[in-house]
């Protein structure tokens, strides 16, 4: 087998496919091969078609049915159009009758896509019914970074739950930004969460009297979430390194939003048994914190460094986090759920299950 490459025009005579937007399709495509597969051969004998909608886009394939005699599908057809298994039901046995072309596409990622963009059309709709201006991320399928599918199905809104979004599309609020404008100050209290839909950002905090910078985002990074989620004072300055536009979400929406459903709380017996499977305690409190008082196994990431853990954690591992009283490894819990790790939050800390108080 080997593969090519799949164009727009191919994805819009596939069902359900072809509603989503030009953009999504192009996001989609990209992700998308061809799968040549040869005569008298087995498409699924060494990879099936769990969790994937498969299409035939040329050739002709004969299916065996458990209940029914065998069919013949040939790619072109209307019957081709959607899924293998969808319209005739699931297939026992599949053999090429001639030469193959195959498009797999992961099914849950097409489902996100197709919820979004079902619910931002139907808010639309709505308002325009009622007379209001659309909703600040109706258009949400043309927006890059933190919309983008990758993220979609990974990143902060891969949990959400689909009761959610529409009231998040209503809630965020888009606005225009200009370089040198500082967006969040150091020791000032949490308000707002902020998606960077363009430009760039500089985070920098003050150490030792001195401006340090720490990082620098750019149109899909996320930032404000740290003092929302901890209910603490911003621990960093963010100031626009360029003109710009953010997508900002209030407090008061951001903590039944987004929050509470990206934050996995569980007991110390529930965690205790993860860790025992092969899940990973980390600890977020300072390095002086966690020499003298940890959970065996367990490894240090204070808060602070969090961000630099991205890309290098597993995963397909679990993560336990925990501090002393929650909060800051509630930040930390979110900060990598967002990201698609899969990360738990020892509710109440170690003062609730038996670590020293100071």
């Amino acid at each position: 087998m080997c593969a090519g490459k799949v164009d727009v025009g191919m994805l819009k005579r596939l069902e359900p496919i072809s509603s989503l937007s030009e953009g999504r399709l192009g996001e989609l495509a990209d992700r998308c091969q061809i799968e040549n597969v040869g005569k008298n051969q087995d498409p699924f004998r060494a990879r099936g078609t769990a969790g994937q909608a498969v299409y035939l886009i040329s050739g002709e394939l004969a299916l065996t049915y458990p209940n029914g005699p065998a069919a013949v599908l040939t790619g072109g057809s209307e019957e081709a159009r959607h899924p293998l298994g969808r319209r005739g039901g699931m297939f026992s046995s599949a053999n090429a009758i001639t030469d193959l072309e195959l498009v797999r596409i992961d099914e849950d990622l097409l489902d996100i896509m197709m919820t979004w963009d079902e619910l931002a059309a139907a808010d639309t709709a709505r308002a325009k019914a009622e007379g209001e201006a659309a909703a600040p991320l109706a258009n949400w399928s043309v927006i890059s970074g933190m919309f983008g599918i990758g993220n979609l199905k990974y990143g902060a809104f891969s949990q959400l739950p689909s009761a959610h979004i529409n009231e998040l599309l209503r809630c965020f609020k888009r606005i225009e930004v200009k370089k040198g404008e500082i967006m969040i100050r150091e020791g000032a209290e949490g308000d707002f969460y902020y998606l960077i839909e363009s430009g760039k950002c500089k985070v920098e905090r003050m150490i030792g009297g001195v401006s340090m910078l720490l990082a620098e985002l750019k149109s899909g990074d996320a930032f404000g979430e740290e003092a929302l989620v901890s209910e603490a004072k911003r621990n960093a300055t963010v100031t626009m390194k360029t003109d710009g536009v953010l997508l900002r979400l209030d407090k008061k929406d951001f903590i039944p939003l987004l929050r509470q459903p990206l934050l996995h709380r569980i007991s110390m017996e529930t965690a205790s048994e993860k860790i025992a499977f092969g899940a990973q305690w980390i600890d977020v409190r300072f390095p002086s914190e966690y020499q003298y008082d940890n959970l065996s196994g367990a490894i240090n990431i204070p808060l602070s460094e969090i961000r630099n853990a991205f890309g290098i954690l597993d995963k397909d591992r679990e993560y336990v986090l925990y501090c002393q009283s929650e909060r800051r490894s509630a930040a930390a819990t979110f900060l990598l759920s967002q990201r698609g790790y899969r990360a738990f939050l020892l509710a109440g800390g170690l003062w609730k299950n038996g670590g020293s108080r100071p």
